[in-house]
């Protein structure tokens, strides 16, 4: 089941009040509709009465979608710098819903479903284009590292991302953006055998892998954020 709840915020232009039903979690298996508006840069759009300014709320709530194997705690792109203590949080979630401390039955659906924590739009967005072509999620992460070795310009800083935003038979598309207000900064594409020549020769990735994936925040931002959950522990 998709919840919704009543929430009232700020224009972001005029300031005035403006009650929107904001979701709490999507089930993309009952409503894929909602996923095609995440896909669509469309999910959770509001309009101002006042001034009529139209703006997004940023994400706050789970996915789920069985189907493709995801399940995903969706939060705000301010709130990455606090991805360990989050990650804790989403985790028990995860336990308590779909893993050990849930019903068997709920734990049948668990044991298919991969756990991720992301920020902000264009991360959840970049998670649900990647299942929509049945590619790895952390090959994409080390593909996005080895990219930056070689590419001439990378206009990376604070709140700048390199995402995942087309997929075709022979490119990947990539774009540089903001995770708050997901303006696009700079795009490329680059060639779909290199995410191959990564995904076919695992080992010299070995260690990048087990940081990346030592919780459920898989992205390349936290190698940019401290020493990360082995130094935190």
């Amino acid at each position: 089941m998709s919840l919704f709840h009543p929430l009232i915020v700020k224009c972001p232009d005029c300031e005035a009040e403006v009650t929107v039903e904001a979701v709490g979690s999507v089930n993309a298996d009952r409503r894929p509709d909602f996923r095609d508006a995440i896909l669509a840069d469309k999910f959770q759009d509001a309009t101002c009465g006042s001034c009529e300014r139209s703006f997004r709320l940023q994400p706050e709530f789970n996915y789920l979608d069985a189907g493709r194997g995801q399940w995903i705690a969706a939060m705000p792109a301010p709130d990455m710098p606090r991805y360990i203590e989050l990650e804790d949080v989403v985790t028990d979630l995860f336990e308590r819903s779909y893993g050990a401390k849930a019903p068997q039955a709920a734990r049948d659906v668990g044991d298919k479903l991969a756990v991720r924590l992301t920020f902000g739009w264009p991360s959840i967005r970049e998670k649900l284009l990647l299942a929509s072509h049945d590619l790895d999620d952390v090959v994409l992460e080390m593909m996005k590292l080895d990219l930056l070795r070689t590419l001439p310009k990378a206009p990376m800083g604070p709140g700048v991302e390199l995402r995942l935003v087309d997929v075709t038979d022979e490119n990947l598309a990539f774009c540089w953006m903001r995770s708050d207000t997901e303006e696009g900064i700079e795009q490329f594409v680059c060639p779909h055998g290199w995410y191959d020549s990564i995904k076919d020769n695992p080992d010299p990735w070995e260690a990048m892998r087990a940081r990346l994936t030592d919780g459920a925040f898989v992205d390349i931002q936290k190698l940019y954020m401290g020493a990360g959950r082995a130094a935190a522990e």
